[in-house]
């Protein structure tokens, strides 16, 4: 698309303006939802704007405001064999979206999307079409009527085009808003409009009018208080603002791109097979870096196996462009460059988005190098007998002796015009399932795996460590090495199963129990339990005296270590309604770990806690711990449960009998884990962190019981050795402190004003620098280590004393760069805004920025086009 007169703006800036539009009609702007889905197992990654939202519409939660802003990063993989081969197909993109939960409805999402349209973005609002539902007269009026778009613009389109719904829930009809690319792009019919198959109108913007529930038998029921979803591609409406045919020619992406050319030794645009490779490594390294941030390791299912793909299907395409060794690693900062100001977490988890995906490459590469050569051999080999089939035993061959992956392999084979046999190689994989089966007890056993717990088959106990810290048992199979034995001698390691236990098996984020194990003539010490899928518990031991064997023992835990995992685990349920008391009902644990050492729980929220409401929550919890409050436990069913009002986490892993845990009248969730009797049992509660570790998931980290008290000694004695360093007492610490800390701004501002003082003897020959251009007076100047506060002094006092003018400076401190505008009263009322000059001339180094009318400042990014900014200043005029 080559519209020129459309506002130009790098993909950064349309993010920022779309969330300042809709923050300015009163939405709650919320940071995006990390891409692993919370409390949704339908989902395995998230891929719409709405799909972290999905309770708020349903009202299984409360959001934390009826209005929401987002910009949501998506990953989708469906299309994944298409990516860099089409100009629109990409797995990861960013939706940015504004939600209703009951409050506006179409009137104002539409005037409010072709307000920020037309107004923010400057798109002529002749280049505007919009699609309705076919009979959608509401949405269809307040388009002609209301904002005036002539009734030829306007499209009617039936259900399979304009109509949201899933199978029973929230439904809606919808209305999209298309942009007329020109008959360039057209199919030359003279009647051509959004809905033609061409290339003409693309759509940038859909409208989600949810008026609807729909019932199990089709029956669509009005809402009486309708929702609002949107959507706008933040990728797609760039590709219109920057005139570009593709996503891959967005500013953003471009960085990549060229950075990856110029690392291969090529040029982007003069072999189409070379650019396919291009952009599905830029498309990958973005995707890559965001999950990893969001905590997404690389593994063999599920997301993780997403993320594996994708890692190796760049590295595959880098060998494509004749790159060996490790190198996606290195693009990483090319990401954290253009996204890094916006999602901060990429920064802060630079290091270790960087050596998952070196050590994934290197892990990778080991693999690679030996399968491609076998799999070019068998290429040639099928070539010449003339076959266009990978026989399903090769291509189980060189997954299952070299580890190179089937869907690479059937990767490579495409490229090359071939298919692959996945029949045939299913069933060898199969096969060697059922072998491995057959082979299982002689197998190296693990702990919780799918593959070891067929070694327990037949075997089942009971766990009363509920009421008991120790039992009489007896031990009903031992095994060492995967193995089933008789007996286990001194020394040695295994896995004794009990037929009953007070040993709590490792689950729920709280970790197993130690302890002894006494039989005749021989003594066994626990080193830590787990629990398998169906329920067994596993003693893993090692036999400290005696031989081992079959016959009744007694058991017992370790107590001390017991009470203070009781204690951590109890105050996560404090922890938990305290926060929903403090920061709102959208709170929901994400995942704890609970140890004796203490306790790490993970929850929902958009922000950092502040110091008082994290204060506050500390407050209240062991304000509970001192009330003294009964825990009881009580036996039932899910959905009694839930007619009790318990809070219920990971629902999908509670069986048909659930235990409720109450404390007092203030907490009732679901547990199966091991708790006080009463919470004053836990003493007290510190917390010693609350971080990020994911967008929209945060962390707390925390002690209870006796650890506190050995805390709070360490703190008294580091108090003293403060105190002492600081030659005062204690009690006097902050104010010594804060006596030095005013010693040390006085110098400060000594110093600044000998800077102040320095650059100010340079304004006579910047103002006899200002220059004219069609009768409008400026000057521009570069400076070295003069900070933006004494650059804005600076600005001003040439202001004043020029009287009419535009100044514009810059100032490069180290690495950093700053611009600072200023504009006369005078040139202001004539059209002539800081805000926005400082935006043009920021942009020229990669920057970005804005203020008011009269003074303005920016950072830049690239300071070896500071020249070349100052010098925009007088094409701007």
């Amino acid at each position: 698309m080559r519209c020129n007169d459309l506002k130009h703006l790098n993909l950064q800036d349309i993010r920022s303006e779309f969330l300042s539009f809709f923050e300015s009609k009163n939405h709650l702007v919320l940071d995006s939802f990390s891409l692993i889905p919370k409390g949704d197992k339908s989902l395995l990654l998230i891929g719409a704007g709405m799909a972290p939202m999905k309770k708020y519409f349903t009202k299984e939660l409360t959001p934390p405001s009826s209005r929401v802003t987002t910009c949501q990063k998506c990953i989708r993989t469906g299309d994944i064999e298409n990516v860099g081969k089409t100009d629109r197909h990409a797995t990861f993109f960013e939706m940015l979206g504004n939600f209703s939960f009951g409050d506006y409805f179409k009137k104002e999402a539409i005037s409010w999307a072709w307000e920020f349209l037309t107004t923010r973005l400057e798109i002529e609002p002749e280049k505007l079409w919009v699609t309705v539902f076919l009979d959608d007269d509401e949405a269809h009026d307040i388009w002609r009527d209301e904002i005036g778009i002539a009734e030829e613009r306007i499209v009617r389109l039936g259900k399979d085009d304009n109509f949201w719904e899933l199978e029973v829930g929230p439904s809606g009809p919808c209305s999209e808003i298309y942009v007329d690319r020109g008959e360039a792009y057209g199919c030359g019919d003279p009647d051509c409009k959004p809905g033609c198959d061409c290339d003409r109108f693309i759509e940038v913007w859909n409208l989600v009018f949810t008026q609807f529930d729909k019932d199990e038998s089709g029956v669509y029921h009005p809402l009486s208080h309708p929702n609002i979803d949107t959507g706008m591609g933040l990728e797609r409406i760039a590709t219109v603002l920057q005139g570009t045919d593709n996503i891959f020619e967005v500013d953003a992406l471009q960085n990549i791109i060229q950075a990856l050319a110029k690392k291969a030794g090529i040029h982007y645009g003069d072999d189409p097979k070379f650019d396919e490779s291009i952009r599905v490594i830029t498309d990958h390294i973005r995707a890559m870096t965001f999950m990893i941030s969001d905590s997404i390791r690389p593994s063999n299912e599920g997301r993780g196996y997403v993320l594996r793909r994708l890692i190796r299907r760049a590295a595959k395409h880098g060998k494509n462009l004749g790159l060996s060794g490790s190198f996606l690693y290195e693009l990483t900062d090319e990401v954290i460059k253009s996204w890094g100001a916006h999602y901060q977490d990429l920064t802060a988890n630079r290091d270790a988005i960087v050596d998952t995906i070196r050590r994934e490459e290197e892990k990778f590469a080991e693999t690679i190098d030996k399968g491609n050569e076998l799999l070019m051999r068998k290429i040639e080999e099928l070539k010449a007998a003339g076959k266009d089939t990978l026989d399903g035993a090769d291509a189980f061959k060189l997954y299952d002796t070299y580890g190179f992956p089937v869907d690479l392999t059937e990767d490579i084979l495409k490229d090359a015009g071939f298919k692959c046999d996945i029949e045939g190689f299913n069933a060898h994989m199969e096969a060697q399932k059922n072998r491995a089966r057959a082979a299982r007890d002689t197998d190296e056993m693990g702990w919780n795996t799918e593959e070891s717990e067929h070694v327990f088959d037949g075997l089942t106990n009971t766990f009363v460590g509920y009421d008991q810290t120790e039992a009489d048992s007896r031990i009903m199979a031992l095994f060492k090495d995967g193995a089933k034995v008789t007996s286990l001698h001194e020394g040695d390691e295994g896995i004794v199963v009990l037929e009953c236990t007070p040993f709590y098996g490792m689950s729920g984020g709280q970790i197993g129990d130690t302890g002894t194990m006494e039989g005749e003539g021989f003594v066994l010490d626990v080193l830590d339990t787990k629990k398998t899928k169906t329920g067994l518990h596993l003693h893993h031991v090692k036999v400290r005296e005696g031989l081992a064997k079959a016959e009744s023992i007694h058991g017992a835990i370790d107590t001390s270590r017991r009470d203070n995992i009781r204690r951590n685990h109890s105050v996560t349920h404090l922890l938990h309604q305290a926060l929903k008391d403090v920061l709102g009902d959208h709170v929901s644990q994400a995942g704890s770990e609970v140890t004796d050492r203490g306790m790490r729980f993970d929850f929902t929220h958009f922000e950092a806690i502040s110091k008082e409401d994290l204060s506050r929550v500390e407050t209240i919890v062991n304000d509970k711990i001192f009330a003294h409050l009964p825990v009881i436990t009580t036996l039932t069913d899910p959905e009694g449960a839930y007619k009790m009002g318990a809070i219920g986490l990971f629902e999908e892993k509670y069986s048909d009998d659930v235990r409720v845990l109450s404390m007092g009248d203030y907490s009732m969730e679901l547990c199966g884990g091991t708790h006080v009797a009463n919470t004053s049992e836990i003493g007290m509660f510190k917390i010693l962190s609350e971080s990020g570790v994911a967008s929209g998931v945060r962390r707390i980290e925390s002690i209870t019981g006796p650890a506190v008290y050995s805390y709070l000694n360490n703190a008294l004695d580091l108090q003293g050795a403060v105190a002492e360093a600081l030659k005062t007492q204690p009690k006097d610490i902050v104010s010594r402190v804060q006596a030095l800390a005013e010693q040390v701004r006085a110098t400060e501002k000594a110093m600044e004003a000998m800077k102040l003082k320095s650059a100010k003897d340079e304004i006579s020959d910047i103002i006899n620098q200002v220059q004219s251009k069609d009768g409008v007076n400026f000057v521009t100047y570069k400076f070295s280590g003069v900070d933006v506060n004494t650059l804005r002094n600076m600005a001003d006092d040439v202001r004043e004393k020029v009287g009419s003018v535009i100044v514009v400076f810059a100032t490069v401190n180290e690495d950093k760069l700053n611009f600072v505008t200023a504009v006369s009263k005078d040139l202001t009322e004539k059209g002539y805004q800081a805000g926005k000059i400082i935006k043009e001339v920021a942009a020229v180094t990669g920057g970005g920025g804005g203020g008011r009318p009269d003074m303005a400042t920016a950072g830049g990014k690239d300071i070896s086009k500071v020249d070349a900014a100052l010098a925009h200043v007088e094409a701007l005029i």
